[in-house]
């Protein structure tokens, strides 16, 4: 079975060297409406894309300057404009849209498809949007994805298994979670200066009659793991490297560490 790789590099300082540029994925990100993790201007500059679902404008445009208290807001907002905002735009404030209107940023009403989340828009709008050739190393991350109202949260964790074969990566201040899909062997870089060591590997969807890991402090062996049994939730990184094999898709979450 083919190994999938993964690394939280995006979260490293920008004065950090990555080793392998060559090979380093392309970031879109997206913002949704929660408030912004203070990583967020590092990751806006990591993206070729960038994307505010509905009133993640909002979000952009008020909390912005808030990260830069020593800067005039109107060059934070203006340095800090999206590329696009998609959604059904009942959140997005009429002074923020027409701002950004201003500015020439594309704004998506998707008021008519009631069917499906701001995210799982945004998701396709970049999907669609991304020439072929970066679409294999394409990394979607998406802040304000954690926290509020727990089936928003829901929402944007039933997003990961409807695009299961695209990376996407939902980031709050305090952890980030994304899929492990059983169709790949698992082999995850830890970023120990900026994630862990707290973890958890967890069995949404389907139950798991047989997971092993390596690189953990309470490992798995051919565990089977589901709801209302046992589930690996505050587990601890132990190595540089954590791999992960199962038999159903899994969730990958490790806590990110406060800024020193």
């Amino acid at each position: 079975m083919e190994a999938m790789r993964h690394a939280s590099t995006f979260l490293l300082p920008s004065s950090v060297e990555i080793a392998d540029a060559l090979s380093s994925p392309a970031y879109a990100l997206v913002v949704l409406n929660q408030p912004l993790p203070r990583f967020t201007p590092l990751l806006w500059e990591r993206a070729k894309l960038r994307v505010c679902a509905d009133g993640g404008a909002n979000r952009v445009f008020d909390g912005m300057p808030e990260l830069f208290p020593d800067k005039d807001p109107g060059e934070v907002r203006f340095k800090y404009k999206p590329d696009a905002i998609k959604g059904d735009l009942d959140s997005i404030r009429a002074e923020v849209k027409d701002f950004y209107s201003d500015l020439g940023v594309k704004i998506v009403d998707e008021s008519q498809d009631q069917e499906t989340t701001d995210l799982h828009k945004c998701v396709t709008f970049i999907r669609d949007y991304t020439p072929v050739l970066e679409k294999s190393n394409l990394h979607i991350l998406v802040v304000g994805a954690l926290g509020g109202r727990f089936d928003h949260e829901i929402g944007n964790i039933n997003v990961l298994y409807y695009f299961s074969n695209m990376r996407i990566i939902l980031l709050s201040d305090d952890c980030l979670i994304y899929l492990l899909p059983k169709t790949h062997r698992h082999e995850i870089c830890i970023e120990s200066s900026v994630e862990g060591p707290h973890c958890g590997l967890i069995p949404v969807g389907s139950s798991s009659a047989s997971t092993t890991t390596t690189g953990l402090q309470w490992d798995l062996t051919e565990t089977g793991m589901h709801f209302g049994g046992l589930v690996s939730t505050s587990n601890i990184v132990r190595e540089k490297k954590v791999t992960v094999h199962s038999d159903t898709d899994l969730l990958w979450t490790i806590s990110i560490r406060k800024s020193s």
